[in-house]
């Protein structure tokens, strides 16, 4: 019991300092979450049949909130999406520039943004929010909607106004959502494992639901 409660302890002090740290310092810790991102990124697969490959990045994408919070886990991923098109080689196949974000992948960073700064405002606002199935909820939402939606939009538009080859909703859903179902899924729950298991269940922040927590019973 004295181990349990002395982990426990360490989590709530480690994400009562990251809430608590100075701006300089949230911006160092973004940073760092988007030179990861950057880095997952170059674990990558391509697809013969599509011009969106298989990476790593969205791991670091479903933890970037839980991790940094609110906003910060959003800016993480605005800075890896803006430095990349600045000209750092950290996307996918150590790609950078404008042309990049304009192709078919460039939706996909965009619902990155998206996806981070959701799982980060749930984690700060709900402590109902870190056990595991929530958490699995909330990742599986934002990396099917969040990520895939205006992933999808952007590969549409430029099949159809780059390549000059629409594709249908089917052929879409091939080369940009099926393929990576199951990966994504794997994912998510090793994120949210990670998830619960940082996280601490009691409050450290402005949650809402800070004197109910207790009584909630998903593990």
């Amino acid at each position: 019991m004295a181990i349990a409660a002395r982990i426990n302890q360490t989590k709530y002090n480690v994400f009562r300092w990251r809430y608590e740290l100075s701006v300089p310092k949230k911006l160092a810790l973004a940073l760092g979450m988007a030179a990861l991102t950057g880095l997952l990124a170059q674990a990558r697969v391509p697809l013969p049949w599509s011009p969106v490959p298989v990476t790593g990045q969205t791991f670091a994408v479903l933890l970037a909130g839980v991790l940094l919070g609110r906003w910060w886990g959003g800016l993480s991923l605005a800075l890896y999406a803006g430095l990349g098109i600045a000209g750092v080689p950290w996307f996918a196949g150590l790609h950078g520039g404008l042309a990049y974000l304009a192709g078919p992948t460039g939706g996909y960073i965009v619902g990155f943004i998206l996806a981070a700064l959701f799982l980060g405002y749930l984690t700060d606002k709900y402590v109902r929010s870190r056990s595991f199935l929530s958490m699995l909820g909330l990742m599986l939402l934002a990396n099917f909607i969040l990520i895939y939606v205006p992933g999808l939009l952007q590969l549409g538009l430029w099949l159809n106004l780059v390549k000059g080859e629409p594709a249908s909703f089917s052929a879409l859903l091939m080369m940009g959502a099926i393929p990576f179902i199951a990966g994504d899924i794997t994912k998510a729950v090793v994120a949210a494992l990670i998830a619960r298991g940082v996280t601490p269940k009691t409050p450290y922040g402005r949650e809402v639901d800070g004197d109910k927590w207790a009584g909630w019973r998903l593990p």
